[in-house]
Formats: structure tokens, sequence, C-alpha cells
């Protein structure tokens, strides 16, 4: 029963009797405004108590009862989001410079190629990714496990960031001014570094670990001067 539940999105509530679940939105972007009322019909429709916003860009609807999540899946249209499970649960992605005055990188699109690739994508420990299109770092990039910052040079990478638990790290900077096909060369790279390690534990934790200049020496990284 549980399996099935995760398989479902469904995340227990307080009262021990409904679920919240968070259907995936792509980078947080909806340009089909008939999903917005699909949500708000179908939650009305199966009494959730409440439709909330989540940090990683979803619609997380609440109180739905068990036996109503088959339906409201198919009602929705929508897949799932990875908010729970050892995988990749979000990519965080800000306007860019598709919508956004200020951007100087494509966040949008860099941001929804790694969605499509990594959404959900199995890994030892939760994974969270951010991609903010300038320095302003509205991802907060910063405070994820990776991290890309664009800056007029390019895109500037991090790693091993978390901001949950009672020890927040900030991120390290491991490459700057990379172009597009750099930057997500680099995050694949990463991500299979930290699959083979094989730690139950964030990729910060890792890196304090085996120090960094080892990590960025595995990764085939110079190491700061």
């Amino acid at each position: 029963m549980a399996g099935d539940l995760l398989d479902k999105g469904a995340i227990l509530q307080r009262d021990k009797e409904t679920y919240a679940i968070a259907p995936h939105i792509p980078g947080g972007i909806i340009t089909d405004f008939n999903v917005l009322r699909t949500i708000a019909d179908t939650s009305e429709k199966y009494g959730a108590k409440a439709v909330k916003l989540t940090s990683a860009g979803r619609f997380a609807i609440v109180g739905i009862r068990a036996e109503d999540l088959d339906q409201v899946w198919q009602e929705l249209g929508l897949s799932p989001g990875a908010a729970v499970g050892l995988c990749v649960r979000s990519i965080k992605v800000c306007p860019g410079t598709t919508f956004c005055r200020i951007g100087v990188q494509d966040a949008v699109g860099v941001g929804l190629k790694l969605d499509e690739k990594y959404h959900g994508y199995a890994l030892p420990y939760k994974f969270k990714m951010g991609v903010s299109g300038c320095p302003n770092n509205c991802s907060e990039s910063s405070i994820k496990d990776l991290g890309l910052v664009g800056t007029a040079k390019g895109w500037r990478v991090l790693a091993g960031g978390f901001a949950s638990g009672l020890k927040p790290r900030l991120a390290d900077v491991i490459a700057t001014s990379l172009n597009d096909e750099e930057a997500l060369s680099l995050i694949d790279t990463a991500v299979e570094w930290y699959q083979r390690k094989g730690k139950a534990k964030r990729l910060g934790r890792v890196i304090d670990e085996i120090g960094f200049e080892k990590f960025l020496e595995e990764l085939g990284l110079p190491t700061p001067a």
C-alpha cells in the first residue's frame, strides 16, 4: 500500500486520513491556462482542503481521500511531481532571458532540459537543482545540491548546497564561464559521480567528507589557485 501511494505521489497529512499530491509542472511554468482551471475544478470537486504553492514551483493539492486519488489524477491529466523519495525532487527555474528584463542566461531553456532528464531520477538521497538566469540568484542555486547561476560570461556552476536540517550548507563554486552545453555536461558528470558514491546523504556532506579539492579532482576540474 505504501509503495502504491508513493507511485501516486501521495503524502499522508497531519489528520492521518487524507493526502496531499503535487502535479509536476516543469519549471513551474504554465502556458495552457486550462491547466489552472482543471486544478481548481478538480480540487473543489474532490473536497480538497487547500491548494498550496510550494517552494519547488508546484501546486500541492491538500486533503484528498485515498479512495479518490486515482480519479483525481485521471481528471487532472498530469503526472505526479517527485516530492518525496530518493531522487531528484525538483529543478527550480527562474524566468531567465525568456521573461525577465535583467536575465543574462537562458534559465528556462537550460532548466527544462535538466527537468526532462532528471526529474524523479533515482539517486542515493534526495537531491535538488536550481537554475538562476542572473547573479540575483532567484532560484536559490546556492542552496541546491547542484545549481547554475547566469553571468555575462556564462554559467557559474555550484555544488553541495542545502537549506534543510540543523546545519545548512552553502554550495561551492566548481566552475565558471561555461556555455549551455558545458554546464549541462558538468551537471551530468557531477550527478554520475554522486550516484557512483552511493552514500545516503546530501551531496554537500559527501564533499565535506572527502574534501573539496578531492571532489574537484574526481570530477576532472582544476583546483582553486
